[in-house]
């Protein structure tokens, strides 16, 4: 919001968004492109009974090449854990570049359940498969160097978008995503999603849950995919998106889009967040876990 500084006090809470359960994935804290500032807004405007980090909260890959923390990333690990604190159960299921984490399966680290993946049981009786989807990622799996330098071009298109958007910014055109736009018209990007989208929900029927919420890609979505419903909640470094499940099991994705701002710019004016609305399937109680490793950057 105009005039807000770059770090937040935590303590501050004003829900705005009452809903039963919040998916959000790919926040990569640690990283540039991390849009910390537009998550801590969602995170103070929304409240919850779970919360689901579906994978890449924190980029380890990236920390490893070059380390870089800024306060209001440690705004936001320690909002999460004030939300665990006051009652909200928070499920930490790590991803590729965060899978140091993996080691933790099955503890809990300040409230906040580490485990390898869950099932969630919505308001009207619907069981979701809960992954982040890495596993389920061909090149991830069988070509790690590969993924490894995609990673570095992802991180390259990242930069230039930021200097892009400067110019942009200085015209007084909004926020436009580089990354966002390429993976939508190249086509072998494209074919690239659909093949993942098509992996996950056959595993999904698989293991008999009439859904799947996952991660990864960086592409929000809801849809039908050979009778099963592939949900997946986006990320907080291009689009800025969330899943959520209203108390009714109505799921929808949030767009907070237009909060995308620059490294040292004002964060775009509150507005009404943009919805993308699908009829979903309370959160099932998941394994307890044991404890997770936030303590492990604190």
């Amino acid at each position: 919001m105009p005039g807000m500084s770059p770090s937040i006090d935590p303590q501050a809470d004003e829900p705005t968004l009452s809903v039963r359960t919040v998916w959000i994935s790919d926040l990569h804290l640690g990283t540039p492109g991390c849009q910390a500032q537009a998550l801590l807004d969602f995170l103070r405007d929304v409240e919850c009974e779970t919360l689901y980090l579906v994978g890449d909260i924190i980029d380890g890959w990236q920390l490893r090449r070059s380390w870089y923390w800024p306060q209001a990333h440690n705004d936001v690990v320690q909002k999460l854990l004030r939300k665990a604190r006051k009652g909200t159960r928070v499920i930490f299921i790590p991803g590729n570049h965060d899978e140091f984490a993996r080691k933790y399966v099955a503890h809990n680290f300040g409230g906040v359940d580490v485990m390898d993946e869950a099932i969630h049981v919505t308001a009207d009786g619907r069981k979701l498969w809960i992954t982040h989807g890495d596993l389920y990622d061909g090149v991830i799996q069988c070509a790690r160097w590969l993924a490894i330098a995609g990673d570095l071009a992802y991180e390259f298109t990242l930069k230039v978008n930021r200097w892009f958007n400067r110019v942009r910014a200085k015209c007084g055109l909004p926020y436009w995503s580089l990354s966002r736009y390429l993976k939508h018209k190249v086509k072998r990007a494209v074919s690239y999603i659909n093949e993942f989208e098509n992996a996950v929900a056959r595993e999904a029927k698989k293991r008999g849950a009439q859904g799947v919420v996952c991660g990864h890609i960086h592409h929000a979505e809801i849809r039908e995919i050979d009778g099963v419903l592939y949900c997946n909640d986006g990320d907080w470094v291009e689009s800025l998106t969330a899943l959520v499940e209203h108390h009714d099991g109505r799921l929808e994705i949030i767009d907070r889009g237009e909060f995308a701002a620059l490294p040292g710019m004002l964060p775009a004016a509150k507005a009404a967040p943009v919805r993308l609305p699908v009829v979903l399937p309370q959160p099932a109680p998941a394994p307890a876990a044991v404890r997770a490793f936030y303590e492990t950057i604190s």
